[in-house]
């Protein structure tokens, strides 16, 4: 049976569900979601699909699963695969997935929804400039912990990669650039060399043309 996941391109957060499942040989297809234009808060989509009107949201016969987090578990059940090799693993992997919602990813995406899907004349700069200074602890942290390391846990690519990657392969700007944390920037290039990967607009149909 084929998994459903519905998403949209710009949405860093179904990237953390939709990469997995690209990787882990299971069979699945994108739903779009009109995001942008209220499908998400519609009645119906409320009613149907997520209650909490968001996405992603994966549906694999009867199991229906919101939050990207509980997903890529799911993922890694089904699949074998990306959920850490042991017990020890398995709660790094899941330390990584909430420290990236609270610390990382998070922020990144409020600040890159304020920085580019705003009107100009509506962005608070003082509210971006915050997010920025305090994304650059995070960025440190992230850095650090990969100058010895290849992967965030263990000895090859877990769900806590693809969580704290999801929204840093995205080109519209939003104060992170790759080449000053060095460790970062080689770590996502051995994400994008694992066999399969795609960008998040390669995956999941975008709401705005690509930008170039």
């Amino acid at each position: 049976m084929t998994l459903k996941l519905y998403c949209f391109g710009e949405s860093g957060n179904a990237y953390k569900a939709a990469l997995p499942l690209e990787l882990s040989g299971l069979e699945w297809e994108p739903i779009f979601v009109d995001f942008f234009n209220g499908e998400a808060r519609s009645p119906d989509y409320i009613e149907n699909v997520n209650g909490m009107a968001e996405v992603p949201v994966l549906i694999d016969g009867d199991i229906k699963l919101s939050q990207s987090g509980l997903i890529q578990i799911y993922i890694a059940e089904k699949s074998g695969k990306f959920g850490g090799e042991d017990a020890d693993e398995k709660r790094e992997v899941l330390r990584w997935i909430l420290w990236d919602s609270s610390k990382l990813s998070g922020q990144i995406g409020m600040t890159r929804f304020l920085m580019n899907f705003l009107d100009p004349e509506k962005r608070p700069h003082e509210v971006i400039k915050f997010h920025q200074a305090r994304l650059k602890v995070s960025y440190n942290v992230l850095n650090t912990h990969l100058t010895q390391r290849d992967w965030i846990v263990g000895r090859s690519v877990t769900n806590a990669d693809f969580s704290c990657c999801s929204y840093l392969f995205y080109q519209e700007p939003f104060g992170f650039d790759r080449k000053d944390w060095p460790a970062i920037e080689s770590w996502m290039d051995r994400i994008a060399a694992l066999p399969g990967w795609k960008h998040p607009y390669d995956l999941m149909e975008p709401a705005f043309p690509r930008k170039k």
